[in-house]
């Protein structure tokens, strides 16, 4: 847990070695709920390198002064993160010309 937002991280070490290295982090939203995501990668044991880039959705909620994780979604890919953008544009699109 965290007191700050910019606490908050997905870096993960594990007997020495880094197995889940940040990237990045952009932070969505703020507040008593908060939005972050995450740019990483795993360490492959099997390999001894690091994996593509992969990205993960992460909600917060602070309570008591403590960042809490209580959900997650992680976008194993370049290419799912592409068919994501894709759909959200056409979505997006979508939605603007009703509204129109």
């Amino acid at each position: 847990m965290s007191n700050t937002i910019d606490d908050l991280t997905i870096e993960y070490v594990d007997e020495g070695v880094t197995t889940i290295k940040q990237l990045d982090k952009i932070v969505l939203t703020k507040g008593a709920w908060s939005t972050i995501v995450y740019k990483y990668q795993d360490w492959e044991k099997a390999k001894q390198r690091y994996s593509p880039p992969k990205y993960s959705i992460r909600r917060y909620q602070k309570r008591n002064d403590q960042y809490n994780l209580k959900s997650k979604f992680n976008i194993s890919s370049a290419d799912q993160a592409q068919k994501l953008i894709v759909i959200l544009n056409q979505w997006i699109a979508e939605d603007g010309k009703r509204e129109a």
